[in-house]
């Protein structure tokens, strides 16, 4: 069950990300307070995950979600860049995520 706990706690870091970009520096009141549930929904689970799993995999991957996860929001929504080398390197942080995951 901590696993499940940890991949949702990634999902809510993604949206607090996604939240804090809406909130252009905490002066839209809307996204600020979601940015802030969504952060302490995250955090909440994170901690919960660490009572199982070792802390360096579990703050790894809950990080690992976020930055992957906002990347390609970013990519999708907010027009970055898309290009071989940002797809080299998340497909990279992806295989060390597994191999977190496996030798847990």
């Amino acid at each position: 069950m901590a696993w499940v706990y940890l991949l949702i706690a990634g999902f809510f870091e993604i949206i607090w990300v996604i939240g804090l970009k809406y909130s252009h520096g905490f002066t839209r009141i809307t996204p600020s307070i979601i940015t802030v549930v969504t952060m302490m929904c995250s955090f909440f689970l994170l901690s919960y995950a660490m009572k199982t799993l070792p802390m360096g995999t579990s703050y790894a991957i809950w990080t690992s979600v976020g930055i992957v996860g906002s990347t390609i929001i970013g990519i999708l929504i907010f027009n970055e860049s898309l290009s071989f080398l940002r797809l080299l390197c998340l497909f990279m942080i992806l295989v060390g995520v597994i191999g977190l995951k496996l030798t847990h």
